[in-house]
């Protein structure tokens, strides 16, 4: 069973609002995307070692896989294009985490195209159609996939960085360190 980059955004979504449960009706809702979309999604993800489903309808992400894969693997599964400088929600080096880490001139980091955009910037592709949107209402998700886009079509110092950032979020370690203080 092949995985579909709307999976991969499945997945990103509930691993960055945890614990919440989710039906496959809202997850759907929240990522515009059928109840159908998501379940099929959860079935490859499963199928694939990225998720488990320890009870019927009850499924979570294999966090340590999924780092694993958003680090080494999806670059080369789902490549990110860049393309004409346009209107759009910031992402990759673009915005926080990596935002604040690194610095750009204007209009040199990227956008996902989309008529909110509050940046231009050149275009990169998003990794499933609907990501900026569903980016939009969730700003745990936001960073999850602006770091993935690093990672996509970043250079060597972007893609070390956001793998840092993104082991921090997908592991909990920046949240158990946030606690202790």
């Amino acid at each position: 069973m092949e995985l579909k980059p709307q999976d991969l955004l499945v997945l990103l979504k509930v691993a960055a609002n945890p614990p919440q449960r989710w039906t496959y009706a809202a997850l759907g809702a929240a990522l515009a995307m059928s109840a159908s979309e998501v379940h099929a999604s959860v079935r490859r993800a499963t199928a694939s070692g990225l998720a488990v489903a320890p009870a019927r309808g009850e499924w979570s992400p294999v966090r340590p896989s999924l780092l694993e894969f958003v680090v080494h693997g999806a670059r080369y599964v789902w490549p990110a294009a860049l393309g004409p400088a346009k209107r759009g929600v910031p992402t990759s080096f673009g915005t926080e985490p990596l935002a604040g880490t690194l610095s750009a001139a204007a209009g040199e980091a990227p956008v996902w195209a989309h008529p909110s955009g509050s940046s231009k910037g050149p275009t990169l592709s998003p990794l499933y159609r609907t990501a900026p949107e569903a980016a939009l209402a969730d700003p745990a998700l936001h960073r999850l996939l602006a770091l993935l886009d690093a990672l996509r079509a970043g250079r060597a110092r972007e893609r070390a960085l956001a793998a840092q950032f993104i082991a921090r979020e997908l592991t909990g370690q920046e949240k158990s360190a946030d606690a202790r203080h």
